[in-house]
Parts: structure tokens; C-alpha cells; sequence
């Protein structure tokens, strides 16, 4: 059996995804590349060296998970860690997202990563060992506006978790959850384009490197929860159960991230009056 720890990321072709396999072969680990897009898997593999190699997955079907661990463990024997990361964002005020797209929205954001545990969490269990990661995000607390789907599907995949983790309480197996603020990454992006996202980018977006530096020293310590940034953990959770607090932190801070929107826009020279 290889000795190394094995890391298996989903949505490891960029992104948090993919500067997390970074930081994962530096700090020693063999790292599956799972994604969708294979040829970009490859490409993020290839990249990381012989420590990286990558596998096709879509999340979404629990075919696909069972394929691709069967493959893992034959050809690695093991796994130590899976990061449940991959994701999608459909934007847009709630009203004018097809209902379609919400649902693709929950099914990819929750129920491909629920698919992701429920597949590795009995391995795991048999070999004795095993840490199952899951990216949720801020947003699982404080539902921004143009996000409704999006913050719906990390709510429920983190009371989903929290569940799964206290019913395993007691086994061999370590839970932990991330949540990311707003991070520079395609999916920043595609929110960068639509004006009913202003309020992400009240404040300044984290670097996927932070993110993934944060995600490998809980590869260490196991915690329960990773708050990024750290120091919003407090007031974010708080805001999570108080409506009326939430709606003025709304008010406020639209003006102030629709203020950032435009100027982030003009130097990319997307601007939009």
C-alpha cells in the first residue's frame, strides 16, 4: 500500500480546487484531481507533478462517485481526506432564475457533496481511518441577495454535515466544515457580472491561496468549523439567526459593494453604468 496520505478534492481543476492540490503536494500528500472538466483536471495535474493525477467526476451522480473511488482505492489503497469542494452559482434576483437552475443549484452545491460523503464515509469507516472536508461558504449563514439558491444549498449541506458528524461521533472518521467569504475565483467572476451581487463585494475578496492555506492546517487539526475570514465567524453566525439585523446589514453595505462593483469593473474594463 502507497504510504503517503491521499487527499481526493472535488472541483480540483481551478480555483480553491485547485490551490489547495497545490498546497496539498507541497505539504507531501498524493492529490486526485476530480472534476468535471477532465481535460483541465489533467492539464491542473500535470502541473503539480507526479504527485497529482487526475479523474473524471460529476458529482451529481452517485454512478460516478462509486467509479471513480473504486479507482482511487485500487490504484492508491486508501484515502485519507475528501475535500467536498466542487460547485456552480446561478445569479440573479430569485424571481428571474428559472426554476431549473435553482434546482441544478441544490442538486450540484448540496446533493453532489451529500453524494460524496455518503459514498466515502463507509470506506473510510473500514479502513479505520478518514477525514471528510466539506467548502461550504459564509453565505450558509447570511443568504446574500442574488444568491438565494446558492445560499440555500450551503445551509442545508452544512446542517446535512453537522448531522452526519455527530451520528459518527464516536467512529474513526473527522468532520470539518470551511466557510469561505468571497474569494477570487471564475465563480467571483461570473458574480462580478450581475448587479443583483453588489453585496459581495462589500468587502474585499479573499485570495484562493488563504483559502487553501486554511484548508490544509485543517487537514492538521481537524477542527470542527474554519471560519474565513476568521474574525467574521462570531458576528456572521449571530447575523445568520436575526432577520432584522441581516436586512440592515443589506441596506448598509449594498451601496458600499455596489460602489467596489463599479470600480472593479472599470479596471477590468467591464465597466456598467
Amino acid at each position: 500500500m502507497n504510504q503517503s496520505k491521499v487527499v481526493m478534492i472535488t472541483g480540483a481543476a481551478g480555483g480553491i480546487g485547485a490551490s489547495t492540490a497545490k498546497l496539498a503536494v507541497a505539504a507531501g500528500y498524493r492529490v486526485v484531481i476530480a472534476d468535471i472538466d477532465l481535460a483541465k483536471g489533467h492539464e491542473t495535474a500535470k502541473q503539480l507533478g507526479p504527485q497529482a493525477w487526475a479523474v473524471q467526476l460529476d458529482i451529481t451522480r452517485e454512478s460516478s462517485w462509486e467509479s471513480v473511488l473504486n479507482h482511487v482505492w485500487d490504484k492508491e489503497g486508501r484515502i485519507d481526506v475528501l475535500i467536498n469542494n466542487a460547485g456552480i452559482v446561478h445569479t440573479g434576483w430569485a424571481r428571474d432564475v428559472p426554476v431549473s437552475a435553482h434546482r441544478q443549484t441544490i442538486e450540484t452545491n448540496c446533493l453532489g457533496a451529500i453524494n460524496g460523503m455518503m459514498n466515502a464515509l463507509p470506506r473510510m469507516k473500514k479502513q479505520g481511518f478518514g477525514h471528510l472536508v466539506t467548502v461550504a461558504s459564509m453565505v450558509a449563514f447570511i443568504p446574500y441577495p442574488g444568491l438565494a439558491s446558492y445560499a440555500a444549498a450551503k445551509h442545508a449541506l452544512r446542517a446535512f454535515h453537522v448531522a452526519l458528524a455527530i451520528e459518527e461521533r464516536d467512529g474513526p472518521v473527522n468532520f470539518t466544515l470551511v466557510y469561505p467569504g468571497a474569494t477570487e475565483t471564475p465563480m467571483l467572476e461570473k458574480e462580478a457580472n450581475d448587479d443583483a451581487l453588489a453585496l459581495a463585494f462589500a468587502g474585499k475578496p479573499m485570495m484562493p491561496d488563504d483559502v487553501a492555506a486554511a484548508i490544509l492546517e485543517a487537514l492538521k487539526t481537524r477542527p470542527d468549523e474554519v471560519y474565513l475570514p476568521p474574525e467574521r465567524g462570531a458576528a456572521v453566525r449571530k447575523m445568520g439567526t436575526d432577520i432584522e439585523a441581516l436586512r440592515e446589514h443589506v441596506k448598509v453595505n449594498t451601496s458600499v459593494g455596489w460602489k467596489n462593483l463599479q470600480d472593479r469593473r472599470q479596471k477590468m474594463g467591464g465597466n456598467r453604468s
